[in-house]
């Protein structure tokens, strides 16, 4: 068991009034238990609770006018069993749950299709779990940590071509690659401890034995450690935030603390 205790401050200037979609609470979920919550934001003029993708916790719509600022708590408890990746086998895609087939193709930032030759060509006939295993441990590898050199329009072709990035970028090219393997790969936003630089963090789950596993191809977040927020195809569709007017950062801070509860 592993508890984490969750801190988030946002402050953002808007030159008018500007609808935002926030997604940044940790869902209560069968591996990990919400003890206690608070989000509220400053001066808003509408806040209202909406449905995340794939029904993994919540987003929420606030209006507001020149200022968003927000703060948001959280302890929860993680029960998840650290397993040995390498040993799980694939299910054949004939086999696969209806709800699982859209994490089998391209999207935005994750060309699936761009990167059937690469795979072929690197990881052969390797199987399954232990494929996986060796092409997080090959982006790893290959790519160097560098914040500043992605933006919001790079995609994971981009990010293989230029061995950098941050971890939405590692995410994003592995995520590529199980797709193009056919193992359903879908991006995870989320809170982990021993994240450097700390903030909110990408990581994957991959589709293995007929259940959801959590992977991070930087290596600072293990599946022990990981607090989902939400899921997706890529990060489009789990942004922490998403702003529809221009907006400028002021501060933004996250930090992600393991502690021992009381007796």
């Amino acid at each position: 068991m592993v508890n984490l205790k969750i801190a988030v401050q946002l402050d953002y200037k808007l030159p008018r009034p500007t609808d935002i979609l926030a997604q940044i609470q940790v869902p209560d979920l069968a591996d990990q238990s919400v003890k206690s919550q608070s989000f509220s934001v400053l001066d808003a003029t509408h806040s209202a609770d909406v449905a995340a993708e794939n029904g993994m916790g919540v987003r929420t719509w606030i209006r507001v006018e020149d200022r968003f600022r927000c703060d948001y708590a959280c302890t929860v408890s993680l029960d998840r069993p650290a397993l040995d990746i390498s040993r799980l086998q694939s299910v054949p895609p004939h086999l696969l749950p209806g709800d699982t087939v859209r994490y089998l193709m391209p999207s935005r930032y994750c060309p699936s299709d761009e990167f059937q030759s690469v795979v072929t060509a690197e990881f052969g006939d390797l199987p399954g779990g232990q494929r996986v295993a060796t092409m997080r441990d090959w982006i790893f590898d290959k790519f160097e940590y560098v914040p500043g050199v992605s933006s919001g329009q790079t995609t994971a072709l981009d990010s293989f071509v230029q061995r950098q990035g941050v971890c939405r970028d590692y995410a994003h090219v592995l995520i590529a690659f199980c797709r193009a393997s056919a193992i359903p790969a879908r991006f995870v936003s989320a809170y982990a401890p021993d994240v450097t630089p700390q903030d909110f963090h990408a990581v994957v789950e991959v589709f293995l034995e007929g259940t959801w596993h959590l992977m991070d191809s930087t290596k600072m977040a293990h599946a022990t450690d990981i607090a989902r927020i939400g899921v997706g195809m890529d990060a489009a569709e789990v942004a922490f935030l998403s702003s529809f007017g221009p907006m400028t950062l002021e501060t933004q801070t996250v930090s992600v603390d393991r502690f021992s509860p009381p007796d």
